[in-house]
């Protein structure tokens, strides 16, 4: 399948489930939730769906909540595209939003001691 093909799936896949996860009920899943990104196999088995959250000491928690929900979540994701095979959805905790703030905040120390 090409590069850009795969790109768009994604895309989309990741577009779609950010709508979605604002329907689960879990209590588990709350708060302000993002998906930064969608990585799907070649063969639409499995994607691979990083998860970011803005309270980072609840982000276990969701992450366990959003798994519980993925069949709801696999189920709503195939009636909303048609694709061959529906992708059996993994979260992933991502942290590279909070490692980016980090490295952002130890530049600006750096530039306001004169060192940059």
């Amino acid at each position: 399948m090409s590069a850009t093909r795969m790109g768009r799936i994604n895309e989309e896949i990741q577009r779609t489930l950010a709508d979605l996860i604002r329907s689960v009920k879990d209590p588990r899943v709350h708060g302000l939730i993002s998906i930064t990104a969608v990585d799907t196999t070649a063969d639409l088995k499995y994607a691979k769906v990083y998860v970011s959250v803005l309270d980072q000491s609840d982000v276990n928690e969701v992450i366990k909540g959003l798994k519980s929900a993925s069949g709801y979540l696999r189920r709503e994701l195939g009636h909303a595209l048609s694709l061959r095979a529906t992708p059996e959805l993994q979260f992933v905790r991502d942290d590279s939003m909070a490692k980016g703030a980090h490295i952002l905040q130890i530049m600006e120390d750096l530039d306001r001691e004169g060192r940059l």
